[in-house]
């Protein structure tokens, strides 16, 4: 499944959802993962609605987005486009944080993750 990081140093989930210019692209399965590529985000406009937008529309292949923070208004719109924000605590490392997800994955992922690796594997089907 694609998972997005929104980091200002490629290494570190630290960058604020709402302010990210670039999100890191990640396939992330359970047994395997590898860096995809960058989303690169134009923060242009002052309304507040289309910049949430636009990152929503950039991430609408991931199942999973983690940020430092986001607001309240982003994480529901990211959420009814079923993108999962997860907010991560003290700047954790992006390639230890992909660890932590395949384990999850190896696992017992909560219901939430299953269906999102279910999406990413009807979006291959698809294709």
């Amino acid at each position: 499944m694609k998972v997005a990081f929104a980091s200002t140093d490629k290494i570190h989930v630290n960058e604020h959802f709402g302010r990210a210019e670039e999100f890191y692209i990640w396939d992330v399965g359970p047994d395997d993962a590898e860096f995809n590529g960058i989303v690169q985000v134009k923060a242009e406009g002052d309304d507040e609605a289309d910049r949430i937008e636009a990152r929503c529309s950039g991430l609408a292949e991931c199942a999973v987005v983690y940020v430092a923070e986001i607001g309240g208004p982003a994480a529901a719109r990211l959420v009814a486009k079923k993108i999962h924000p997860i907010k991560s605590k003290d700047q954790a490392p992006i390639k230890e944080t992909v660890e932590k997800l395949q384990e999850v994955l190896r696992n017992s992922p909560p219901p939430w993750l299953r269906k999102a690796l279910l999406k990413d594997k009807s979006a291959e089907i698809v294709n």
